[in-house]
């Protein structure tokens, strides 16, 4: 059977997904799913590249035995992160996890009298997390790395790269380093120049459905692959892929906002042009890549990471995580507090229950006991952020948004998203949970001419 493999790198774990499209309808199945951890090592907090490329082809390779022929292969991860490579092709380093405090403070340091005007170049919020300020560091502390890098590719570039000797980047990768031109939608080389980067470390840039390149011999003889197998340029970017499996009603989907929800959430909408404006920039809007060569116009929200962390340290402590039951419990609690999900306490403490009692200490608010009081706090504090978004966007739309349609892991939380509605005052619609998988399957599929576009898909098993 032929099948196409989306990739798909989350910040916790990664898969390998398998997919056939006939008869308007997509099916797909899990072939392999494996651990993504960050590695403090010394001084920095790295992503293990080395591991997570093993998984990669182990997957491909468990495809293979199970008889499937592969048509294409895509790949997308989370945003502005990277590695470096030499003339010679070799990995300078494993990628610094952009939770990594190398880059603290030089946003204000780079850009303290011109946000504005750049913001009008980039369209990009400034964030110490963003790919121009991890290499500004870099540059910054004269990093030895950086001194013989030919090449700068973001992570699922990376991955192509390695895969098949190919070097080029992907547009809505891309546009999560700051690095670009929002208009132009290419290198924004007066920065580049400006900032003293070398031009030689960015690569060509490529649209979604373009070929990366053919998986090398040599790994193609690795895996047990005896014919071509090519790399597509998907919505590298998992929330461009994500966004483009959100099944609008009609081609107009003005109206319709999205939330992509996981770890991170991203709330805005499709544009053809990316808005510009000083308004944009302080209501905390950013410009960046999607399908098409549209613009996702959207905030970056903290989302459900303080939910995970909480799990994670009550996991610890042999506390009750059963997802159902803690969403009973919160449901049970009624009005609480709400925290500004978004305060950089939140950003990665070393307890984040201790953070959130901190937070509602110095701000005079009820302070959890329970569990259930814990997640509501935090679902409750989610959907006042989301409805300050919205009415944030309504703002710099002609016409206000009508309906949110929630994709992704998050979306799979009632509770969350029954109190979104509510604080919203408009319809929220839920799924699909595997919308990064869809839009990256979707994009394949159309380039290879199986489809002619999205929506002839009807039906996804």
């Amino acid at each position: 059977m032929n099948v196409y493999l989306a990739i798909d790198f989350g910040g916790g774990s990664g898969r390998v997904m398998a997919a056939t499209i006939q008869n308007k309808q997509m099916k797909f199945e899990e072939i392999h799913r494996f651990q993504n951890r960050q590695v403090k090592l010394g001084n920095h907090l790295y992503w293990d590249f080395l591991s997570l490329f093993e998984e990669m082809k182990q997957g491909i390779r468990m495809a293979i035995i199970k008889g499937y022929k592969v048509k294409s292969i895509g790949i997308d991860t989370w945003g502005v992160d990277f590695g470096l490579i030499d003339a010679q092709g070799n990995l300078l380093g494993n990628p610094v996890c952009y939770r990594d405090q190398r880059t603290d403070g030089l946003p204000e340091e780079l850009f303290a009298n011109d946000a504005a005007a750049h913001y009008a170049e980039a369209g990009i919020q400034m964030m110490s997390i963003n790919s121009l300020f991890q290499l500004y560091s870099l540059k910054k502390s004269n990093d030895a790395a950086l001194q013989v890098a030919d090449k700068l590719l973001f992570m699922p570039d990376l991955f192509s790269y390695f895969l098949t000797g190919e070097a080029n980047v992907e547009y809505s990768i891309a546009s999560t380093s700051e690095l670009l031109d929002a208009k132009t939608k290419d290198w924004n080389w007066s920065l580049i120049d400006k900032l003293g980067f070398s031009r030689h470390l960015f690569g060509t840039i490529l649209m979604p459905g373009t070929t990366r390149g053919k998986i090398k011999k040599e790994i193609c003889e690795e895996l047990g692959i005896d014919y071509d197998v090519e790399v597509i340029a998907v919505g590298s970017h998992d929330t461009a892929s994500a966004v483009y499996a959100v099944p609008y009603a009609t081609e107009d989907h003005s109206q319709t906002a999205f939330l992509s929800s996981g770890t991170w959430s991203l709330l805005g909408i499709e544009l053809d042009q990316p808005i510009l404006t000083e308004e944009a920039r302080i209501a905390g809007f950013t410009n960046e890549g999607a399908v098409g060569g549209k613009i996702r116009f959207l905030q970056n929200i903290t989302g459900l990471w303080i939910l995970q962390r909480l799990m994670a340290e009550w996991k610890k402590e042999d506390m009750n995580i059963d997802y159902q039951y803690l969403m009973t419990e919160a449901d049970k609690v009624g009005d609480f507090s709400v925290i500004d999900v978004d305060n950089n306490i939140f950003q990665n403490p070393l307890n984040m229950q201790q953070a959130i009692v901190d937070y509602c200490k110095e701000h005079q608010l009820q302070i959890p006991q329970t569990q259930g009081e814990f997640v509501r706090c935090v679902l409750q504090s989610l959907a006042a952020r989301y409805k300050k978004a919205v009415i944030n966007l309504n703002s710099l739309l002609p016409k206000p948004v009508e309906k949110l349609h929630i994709i992704g892991g998050g979306s799979r939380n009632w509770l969350l998203n029954r109190l979104t509605e509510e604080a919203l005052g408009i319809p929220v619609e839920a799924g699909p949970v595997e919308a990064t998988t869809i839009g990256n399957i979707l994009v394949q599929a159309i380039a290879s001419n199986d489809i002619n576009n999205k929506n002839e898909v009807e039906t996804i098993i």
